[in-house]
């Protein structure tokens, strides 16, 4: 069997080092805001470009920080709306909601599946305060478009950077929001995540608000969350980040090797105009259901991302009447291929031979 994502092959070259690193950290005796999270901060500021790198727990953490942040700086205020793709993962949009601010979906570009520049544009009100845009599957969103949209209107802009670890050029947001969930491009071994600025004043609210609000111990000047990275995510992290460009380059020859010899007119492979990390491979097959099947017939395991959009959601039964045909339609017929630094020439070319074959 081909598996979708093999977590334990993605990390067994660094085996050895992860086992020092850990035990490094045992040796400590320091287990939460010590050198290894220090360390990780500066070096993930450094690769990312930006001045400032503040850990937290996770990648919905980091999203709920940064706004939670500049709701405390008055630059938000509760009831503000914050334009987020309909085409996403759920955390993107609850990380809004839960920070009592209105997300207002929309539709992605039919070709890259990203937040529609075009679309903003038409969905901005007085009330429009954050556009936040989500690197899905891997691939840079116009950026240039979003940033010129946003400086003309006094917006501020939250990246949604889950799944595109290493991606050039640099992100040009106020901030970014990154998970290193295990199965991301950089993976710890649990639960970690981490904001991005060049602003001071935002990444020392960040620290405060993950902190118990707290500017020092027992002093708490907000409301705040307990939301850190622990040291033993930080130094995985630290000892898996020196290879995360090969390990993207080696996920970009796969892609391309797919987007080169899948030739079945029943399946569309991705259109790919921006840099582009491939977090996630995605097909679309108008009988995807029978190509799921075929493929695990035949030995290969996928994924599909995400079967049940936001605005389709129980917890989101207000939206239950909005009209989103292009979210719909990506969600009724994607599937996700096996795309990751362990998989081998030969299983991607079995996957391939597979596909053409349906």
């Amino acid at each position: 069997m081909i598996p979708y994502l093999d977590l334990h092959s993605i990390n067994a070259p660094y085996a050895e080092q992860i086992k020092s690193a850990m035990q490094r950290v045992v040796d400590s005796g320091w287990y939460l805001f010590g050198g290894e999270v220090a360390a990780f901060e500066r070096e993930w500021a450094t690769y990312c470009g930006a001045q400032h790198c503040t850990a937290c727990a996770n990648g919905l953490d980091a999203l709920r920080l940064v706004l939670r942040a500049w709701i405390e700086m008055g630059l938000l205020h509760r009831g503000d709306e914050v334009i987020v793709p309909a085409n996403t993962y759920i955390a993107s949009i609850l990380a809004v909601s839960d920070s009592g601010l209105v997300p207002v979906p929309v539709e992605p570009d039919p070709d890259t599946y990203l937040m529609s520049a075009a679309n903003v544009a038409s969905a901005i009100t007085p009330r429009t305060r954050v556009l936040l845009p989500v690197h899905l599957y891997g691939q840079l969103c116009d950026m240039d478009a979003l940033m010129s949209i946003a400086r003309s209107n006094d917006l501020l802009v939250l990246e949604d950077c889950a799944q595109c670890h290493g991606v050039a050029p640099s992100y040009r947001g106020d901030a970014q929001a990154w998970s290193f969930y295990p199965g991301k491009n950089l993976g710890a071994m649990g639960d970690a995540g981490a904001v991005t600025t060049s602003d001071a004043g935002l990444a020392e609210v960040v620290r405060q608000l993950g902190y118990y609000g707290s500017v020092r111990k027992y002093v708490h000047r907000y409301k705040g969350l307990n939301s850190r990275m622990d040291e033993l995510q930080a130094a995985v992290l630290r000892e898996k980040m020196p290879d995360l460009d090969r390990c993207n380059h080696r996920r970009q020859a796969i892609a391309a090797r797919y987007n080169a010899e899948i030739c079945n007119p029943a399946v569309r492979v991705p259109l790919a105009n921006a840099p582009h990390v491939w977090h996630v491979y995605p097909l679309l097959c108008g009988r995807r259901d029978e190509l799921q099947k075929y493929l695990l017939d035949n030995g290969v395991q996928t994924q599909i991302h995400y079967p049940i959009p936001p605005h389709r959601q129980e917890a989101y039964a207000e939206w239950r009447s909005m009209s989103m045909p292009i979210t719909e339609s990506i969600a009724a017929l994607e599937l996700s291929l096996p795309c990751h630094p362990a998989s081998s020439d030969a299983d991607v070319s079995q996957i391939i031979d597979i596909i053409n074959h349906f």
